[in-house]
């Protein structure tokens, strides 16, 4: 068996193959001093004949051990997922299908964008509901490619 540990998800480590979107360092107070906006969090990118959209994708959970196959990327611009509760989920990235995969646990306070083209496992909710919205590229031009491990890949708990 393949196996990975999962990690906790930090901007450091995230950081060749996106942002991690949460509610930290440095913020400026809007509404009357009643919200810190967090402000400017992700680098989107939609590519030159793109817009973006927000969707909203609901999974079913999966629990640790997890194994896997697959993994895509997305060619033509990034995809944030922002989770519409306060749990955590599964973040499996790989700089190629060649590389071996890391995987990072988010603290069910953050989401993240990947980079365009950053290859990574699909939506990992591990509680129910799985409810997202999902920031990502609209456009006509074909944005999915997909690679098949020819052996399964098992993420373990931290």
């Amino acid at each position: 068996m393949r196996a990975l540990r999962a990690a906790p998800l930090t901007p450091e480590a995230f950081a060749p193959f996106g942002d991690v979107l949460d509610a930290t360092g440095g913020f400026r107070l809007i509404n009357a001093g009643l919200c810190k906006r967090h402000h400017d969090r992700a680098a989107l990118d939609f590519g030159p004949e793109g817009r973006g959209g927000i969707s909203i994708f609901q999974a079913e959970p999966r629990s640790l051990p997890y194994t896997f196959e697959l993994i895509e990327r997305h060619p033509e611009g990034s995809q944030a997922f922002l989770p519409m509760t306060a749990d955590p989920f599964l973040v499996i990235v790989a700089p190629s299908p060649d590389a071996t995969p890391q995987a990072f646990l988010t603290n069910g306070a953050q989401g993240i964008n990947l980079f365009r083209g950053t290859w990574h496992g699909v939506l990992t909710p591990l509680h129910a509901p799985g409810l997202f919205a999902v920031v990502d590229r609209i456009g006509a031009t074909p944005n999915l490619e997909e690679h098949r491990y020819t052996e399964p890949w098992t993420v373990l708990a931290p």
